[in-house]
């Protein structure tokens, strides 16, 4: 993660992670077939540090708002990891990266569920989905901040959830 931090995409290799974790890199290989997998993996970690929003006290969609709010806002404040992250998931024949990219689509799938409570109807589920991903798309295209997409998914929470829910 520091090493994202200090250098772009295009600079970070996995050896030079290696060298940095003092490992070699054969054993580096073993766990990361490639850059892009490994920054996969950094991002699903990300994801998975995230505080669920489960108190019942809250509506349903504040606790949405605050978990899509919270998942978004993972990358905000980390431009270049940010920009290694989209450029690493949106990769598209590295098998490894697939199967990570698909944890972090179960990841996010239990934290909105968790969110919206056990009664969840999957339509709903899947509209926060595809609202959640696409808003990604466009931060990671530059189109809107991170900042910005947090703002605009509590829009659209309502939307679909609605605002009394």
């Amino acid at each position: 993660m520091a090493m994202l931090r200090e250098s772009s995409y295009a600079e970070l290799t996995v050896r030079a992670v290696a060298a940095r974790a003092k490992v070699a890199p054969a054993t580096a290989y073993t766990y990361f077939s490639s850059k892009n997998h490994l920054i996969a993996e950094i991002y699903l970690d990300l994801v998975r540090q995230v505080e669920y929003f489960t108190d019942v006290n809250d509506t349903t969609a504040v606790r949405v708002e605050k978990t899509l709010r919270a998942m978004a806002l993972t990358l905000a404040d980390e431009p270049e990891v940010a920009a290694a992250c989209t450029t690493a998931l949106l990769s598209g024949g590295d098998p490894a990266v697939r199967a990570v990219r698909d944890r972090i689509g179960a990841e996010i799938h239990r934290r909105i569920r968790s969110a919206v409570g056990p009664d969840a109807d999957p339509r709903t589920l899947a509209a926060l989905e595809m609202t959640f991903f696409g808003a990604l798309v466009n931060a990671g295209s530059g189109a809107f901040t991170y900042h910005q997409i947090a703002d605009r998914l509590s829009y659209v929470v309502g939307l679909i959830v609605g605002d009394d829910q």
